[in-house]
């Protein structure tokens, strides 16, 4: 019924994790298949999943990428091709997701088939684990932010973002669209880019699915540098953006937490501003309240809340600094890569 299309660089380590998840999901182990596509890894990942798959009670396959490709979109590309159902799950290799995750999507799928309203792609909520740092609250309540934003855009029918950690798409519209050929050169956005070109093409099939069932852990990183390098890859795909929503939603964030920032400065050297600042203030803690406060509640986490001013206040510098080195051209490390 499904597949679950795994891209793995070097994820020996986190593999046992994710297969252990696998192995607990509710759905029918006759249901799903997954297969892991192998880029190139200098580890034990390959020889790890093929004796996975000697004990696995699903159909468990080992595909690795020939020489000459590389990359993640590369790699689910390659496991694509190689599935044996109409619809395909992707997450990450260092991810867990919930019991009920393929059961959630399956559930979702057939009761829009079985209603005559076919779905052709969904994005599904995903929550940070803790990394060990000291602003683990911090990355937890703005990454709830994002995928909450996702989701009231898809909602409102303009999606600008998702998590190539929880989403599912049908096999025949990936083909249609085209697939990732457009954008094969740039290492990030296999999610978002595939996202916009669906929703394009069938504006009423894309659905984010709110349900707790459908839930997938992804570790935050463990330091600042881990951090920074991770924003400005994700950063670094705002230029090739087709749609305008993702954009102007960009442009948008920033330019409201700049505000903020800057109604600070001016309201130090004139008092009489300070009533106008501390409104705008609340009006904006305000509304990030009411967007957070059911998105906490489905990723379980209310509590990450409490980090709302902090991060605030330190906003318009990060999401500044980011923004200008995603947009710079230059290449980073990313999976033991040199990537431009």
């Amino acid at each position: 019924m499904l597949t679950v299309l795994i891209a793995a660089r070097n994820e020996a380590a986190a593999l046992p994790r994710l297969l252990h998840a696998l192995q607990r999901q509710t759905l029918p182990p006759h249901l799903f298949e997954v297969l892991i596509a192998d880029d190139h890894s200098t580890d034990g990942t390959a020889a790890l999943v093929v004796a996975a798959a000697g004990q696995a009670a699903f159909a468990l396959r080992l595909l690795g990428l020939p020489p000459g490709l590389m990359g993640k979109k590369a790699a689910l590309a390659a496991a694509e091709a190689q599935a044996r159902t109409a619809w395909v799950v992707c997450t990450d290799a260092d991810c867990r997701p919930a019991p009920g995750w393929l059961a959630a999507y399956a559930a979702v799928i057939e009761s829009q088939e079985l209603a005559l309203r076919p779905l052709h792609f969904i994005s599904g909520p995903v929550r940070l684990t803790p990394g060990g740092a000291w602003f683990d609250g911090l990355l937890g309540l703005e990454f709830a932010g994002l995928i909450g934003v996702g989701a009231g855009c898809i909602g409102r029918g303009r999606p600008t973002m998702c998590n190539g950690a929880n989403l599912a798409f049908r096999r025949a519209t990936f083909h249609e669209v085209g697939g990732y050929t457009d954008n094969q050169v740039l290492a990030s956005g296999d999610d978002e880019f595939l996202l916009h070109k669906i929703h394009q093409h069938y504006p009423a099939g894309v659905r984010f699915l709110a349900d707790a069932a459908a839930l997938v852990d992804t570790p935050a990183p463990a330091t600042l540098r881990a951090l920074l390098r991770q924003r400005v890859r994700w950063a670094s795909k705002w230029p090739h953006y087709r749609p305008a929503a993702p954009r102007q939603l960009a442009l948008l964030v920033l330019a409201a937490n700049l505000s903020l920032a800057l109604g600070l400065a001016l309201g130090w050297f004139f008092p009489m501003l300070r009533p106008w600042v501390a409104a705008g203030w609340l009006l904006k803690l305000g509304a990030d309240t009411w967007l957070l406060w059911p998105v906490l509640g489905l990723l379980k986490r209310r509590r990450w809340l409490a980090w709302l001013l902090p991060l605030q206040l330190l906003y318009a510098p990060y999401g500044l600094a980011v923004g200008l080195a995603g947009q710079r051209g230059q290449g980073y490390r990313w999976k033991g890569r040199q990537v431009r």
